[in-house]
């Protein structure tokens, strides 16, 4: 065996977790986002993380401070926050940083609606209408047009601020596999000539405006990453690559030797916990999807905050199970502000906390340039050469 500083590390993605405007937040319209900030000042003293209080997430931003997330005395580990060098703000954009390959050209954003040419494409091919082709919130667009698509059998095609097409469904009249397969077909064409980052199935179900919901199925179809990624690297060196949640779908299925959707983030963390019984030598990388698609686009700042708890709770559970030559690594891939105007993700600053039984030492790891040294960090932990891309942070880990 590899004499590694640390032989398992979990990392976990809180999705769209920010903690304050990025320095590029104006190019991004996003001057004021905050997203655990405003969680904090609407929660207040019943903001109730003690064990990501213990972590030192309060310590992260103490200037401003967060209202309900104090700093802690006495931090179990290291703490800091990075800022993202991608020129997007959507999840692709920030997992694949974190992996090493930040993305530097644009990619192709609609925010009127789609071409013509290709709606129509997607119409021959499902041998279904589409509707809406314009911006809308998840939420929204299945209220106002659901019944419409149970009545017809169209296809609800829409967008966001980021560099999606997403198309919601009611299962009931256009069951999974086929909505994954028009999914997947859309995948196919819009790589070279539209760009598109994602494509993303969401399947909901109901019987009436009332009762429409978005299901748990819901299945990302991403662009798959023009270099090798981190992932990629350890995987190539025989380490074992587990992804929990849309961790395969964000990586196109590449570098990973055993993965898992999951349904929300009580299920990610349980399938994390899972893990830790487990002995594989390697990365759990898990993403936690609840905080940016059910409250963030939905600006529902009190059942994201609930959300946080709830994470806290499986979280001091996680933190009982791990070994002493374990490392996890807690962190956001862009924000997502309940408290902020609009319905689309916010350029912000992520949190960085990182934790092993082993560490003798606390402290801060200042803000890093790039989201990449987390990936620095797994190729340094794990002895393979760096990308050059990040710069690693383990010899700061005491």
């Amino acid at each position: 065996m590899v004499n590694y500083q640390y032989h398992r590390i979990f990392g976990i993605v809180l999705d769209s977790l920010g903690i304050g405007e990025a320095p590029d937040a104006k190019k991004y319209n996003d001057i004021g986002a905050d997203t655990l900030g405003h969680i904090g000042a609407y929660f207040g003293e019943d903001l109730k993380i003690p064990n990501l209080k213990r972590m030192g997430l309060g310590n992260v931003r103490q200037e401003p401070s967060i209202r309900g997330i104090e700093p802690s005395s006495d931090p179990l580990g290291y703490f800091g926050k990075a800022s993202e060098v991608s020129v997007g703000k959507d999840s692709m954009d920030g997992h694949w940083e974190m992996m090493g390959v930040p993305v530097t050209t644009p990619l192709g954003f609609f925010p009127n609606g789609f071409p013509t040419a290709l709606i129509d494409k997607i119409q021959r091919y499902s041998g279904r209408k589409v509707i809406v082709n314009q911006p809308y919130s998840g939420t929204e667009v299945i209220f106002d047009f659901g019944e419409e698509q149970l009545r017809t059998g169209s296809l609800i095609v829409y967008t966001s601020g980021d560099s999606v097409l997403q198309i919601a469904a009611n299962t009931n009249v256009i069951p999974l596999d086929e909505l994954y397969r028009i999914c997947a077909y859309v995948r196919s064409i819009t790589i070279d000539q539209y760009c598109l980052g994602r494509i993303i199935a969401r399947p909901f179900t109901g019987e009436s405006q009332t009762d429409f919901a978005r299901t748990g199925e819901r299945r990302d179809y991403t662009l798959e990453p023009p270099v090798a990624t981190v992932l990629d690297d350890l995987y190539k060196a025989q380490l074992d690559v587990l992804g929990v949640g849309k961790i395969n779908d964000i990586f196109s299925n590449r570098g990973i030797s055993q993965g898992w959707h999951t349904r929300n983030n009580e299920e990610g963390m349980l399938k994390t916990l899972e893990m830790t019984s487990q002995d594989f030598e390697g990365f759990c990388f898990t993403n936690l999807v609840d905080f940016d698609a059910l409250y963030g686009h939905r600006r529902d700042i009190r059942r994201e905050g609930e959300a946080l708890m709830a994470f806290d709770r499986l979280l001091g559970r996680l933190l009982e199970k791990l070994r002493w030559n374990d490392l996890l690594i807690i962190t956001a891939d862009h924000g997502n502000d309940p408290g902020f105007r609009g319905s689309d993700h916010t350029r912000e600053f992520v949190p960085l906390l990182v934790y092993s039984p082993s560490m003798t030492r606390r402290g801060s790891l200042g803000v890093r340039k790039s989201f990449a040294d987390f990936g620095a960090t797994l190729l340094e932990n794990f002895k393979i050469s760096n990308n050059e891309l990040g710069k690693s942070f383990l010899n700061q880990l005491i």
